[in-house]
């Protein structure tokens, strides 16, 4: 499992349908997740790239330095599947997808990493599972991070 993770200020997704443009997920501090679910991914990977989300310690302190988390400021996930994070663009001009997870597994994984983050105590607001959708956000700092479970030993 692979996550691009973005501090922001504010973050939204829409989707949008012909002439019809709906908000379905909009969040105020916090961190922007994009979220790829690879073949032979698990629960496993579910919960730890959860945990790591929740805990990781990239907010300001009183010293300004990077040093309290989710948990400590109070901000919210906006999480958003992505399954172009498995692409393969090493060969040719088309990137290849097959390294991703098929929709019905991707869904019940990227839908466990939002439920795991919720356990936390955390408010997550989530995209809409295989739609096109246009993200906003303003990442602060910038910081981004990114995740691959399979790197976590």
């Amino acid at each position: 499992m692979r996550a691009v993770i973005q501090k922001v200020t504010h973050a939204a997704v829409d989707v949008a349908d012909g002439t019809h443009r709906e908000t379905v997920g909009k969040i105020g501090g916090g961190l922007m997740v994009l979220l790829g679910v690879g073949h032979g991914d698990s629960e496993a990977d579910a919960r730890y790239i959860a945990d790591k989300i929740a805990t990781l310690r990239i907010f300001e302190d009183e010293n300004g330095k990077l040093n309290r988390s989710l948990h400590d400021t109070g901000g919210s996930v906006l999480l958003v599947s992505q399954f172009t994070l498995y692409a393969d663009a090493r060969s040719g001009r088309r990137p290849s997808f097959s390294a991703a997870a098929r929709p019905e597994e991707a869904e019940r994984l990227y839908q466990a990493v939002a439920g795991q983050l919720r356990s936390h105590g955390i408010d997550v607001a989530t995209g809409r599972f295989q739609t096109h959708m246009q993200v906003s956000l303003c990442n602060d700092g910038p910081v981004t991070l990114l995740l691959d479970s399979a790197k976590q030993f």
